[in-house]
């Protein structure tokens, strides 16, 4: 019996661990400014020496209080991310910001962020917004938004967002736990990947003919990162 405590204090010891390992490390100091100069690849980015850090590091004219056209995107949405390749501030802090605009009808397709939990509040209009749970039970949770609610999308789920409203736009902003979240939108790694996936892979596994695979692939697959 003490044998099997043993084990088990062991293995809930090993999985505390990992999970503390499974997201940006705590930071060691007030700030770790990354350094865009250095050559030298880690985890993340080099610190900036602290006598050369300036205000400057720390800000960002993003101008987030101004609309984006979304008249050039295909899904009719653009997403403004600032993460810590535009803010060279936020490397070590486990967190970035994202805008994101819709046109009628525009949306933020099926996606996950590898790295980070997303809060996302609704600033004008209406969203339909939800998320997939993993195998097998794959359940949907979804809601619909307006100005002011909130919802939460866990870190690597498959989620999406939608504007309902045929004549109006939306706005929302959205909080991440990662300097560096990552966006894998689905249809575009899928049927969009350079070189593409074997159609024979992707008919097995969608269950359709290879002609139809074969359209989609020829699709322009834009991004709707800003």
């Amino acid at each position: 019996m003490a044998s099997s405590s043993s084990f088990l204090l062991v293995a809930l010891l090993a999985l505390a661990s990992w999970q503390a390992m499974a997201s940006d490390p705590s930071p060691l100091q007030d700030f770790c400014v990354a350094d865009n100069s250095s050559h030298v690849l880690v985890n993340g980015f080099v610190c900036k020496d602290p006598k050369e850090v300036t205000a400057e590091d720390f800000f960002l004219a993003a101008k987030l209080d101004m609309p984006r056209d979304t008249k050039m995107s295909k899904v009719g949405s653009i997403v403004t991310l600032l993460n810590v390749m535009r803010i060279p501030s936020l490397n070590t802090l486990g967190i970035s910001l994202a805008r994101i605009d819709y046109a009628p009808l525009g949306e933020n397709p099926p996606h996950t962020h590898p790295r980070a939990t997303e809060i996302l509040t609704v600033l004008e209009g209406t969203l339909y917004v939800g998320f997939v749970t993993s195998n097998p039970e794959n359940k949907l949770f979804w809601k619909v938004l307006n100005k002011g609610d909130v919802f939460v999308f866990p870190q690597g789920l498959i989620h999406f967002q939608f504007n309902p409203n045929p004549y109006k736009p939306a706005v929302a902003i959205a909080g991440l736990s990662s300097q560096n979240p990552g966006a894998i939108t689905i249809a575009n790694a899928v049927f969009g990947s350079k070189p593409p996936i074997s159609d024979d892979v992707l008919a097995k596994a969608f269950q359709v003919e290879k002609k139809t695979v074969d359209w989609l692939q020829a699709q322009f697959w834009a991004d709707n990162h800003n």
